[in-house]
């Protein structure tokens, strides 16, 4: 074979290797010309299905994510269990393993959790470990936030990285929802 053959090969590798399991920070085929092209939407139920929890692995984490440093709660509920709570839930579809991007974002997720842990239900899905889920809400790429009210609804999609601030901003939403559905 040619080298020069060989130089294209390898470059297409790379770039196919980089579309399959790139993050999704700061590109995103289902956002072009503001066309949702069958992204999951706000306003939209959101999906139910079993999922993976730490008890189902046995309290392995190494079964549950590629994170470096998980957070048991985030891996506590099955994700049609969370929605049967009514409760608020952020939603985090992150991959560390092939994102690096994910890894801060599961970091301000944590620190938010802290914050909103007796309000709100965190849930990390790990493409590795849950693939049928990243699949359900029709994510591609990493990272993207849901923000999903109590009564199962998407208040609000973030496809790629998400400042402390926008995330807590979405928190707040969910949160304020909940309120006035209660007093109405």
């Amino acid at each position: 074979m040619e080298p020069v053959q060989v130089k294209i090969r390898i470059l297409w590798l790379f770039v196919t290797i980089g579309l399959v399991s790139g993050c999704g920070e700061q590109f995103s085929a289902w956002s072009i010309g503001g066309a949702s092209m069958g992204m999951l939407q706000k306003g939209m139920l959101a999906p139910s299905l079993p999922t993976k929890t730490l008890a189902d692995v046995g309290g392995d984490m190494s079964k549950m994510t590629t994170y470096r440093q998980p957070d048991a709660r985030m891996y506590q509920y099955s994700l049609d269990k969370a929605l049967a709570l009514g409760k608020p839930i952020v939603l985090e579809f992150a991959t560390p393993g092939h994102c690096t991007v994910c890894d801060g974002q599961l970091q301000i997720l944590k620190a938010l959790m802290e914050k909103y842990q007796t309000q709100v239900l965190f849930l990390h899905m790990d493409q590795y470990q849950n693939p049928q889920a990243f699949k359900a809400y029709r994510v591609m790429g990493d990272p993207w936030t849901f923000f999903i009210n109590d009564k199962g609804v998407v208040s609000g999609v973030q496809p790629g990285r998400m400042l402390h601030g926008e995330m807590e901003a979405g928190i707040t939403k969910i949160l304020k929802a909940g309120t006035e559905s209660r007093a109405g």
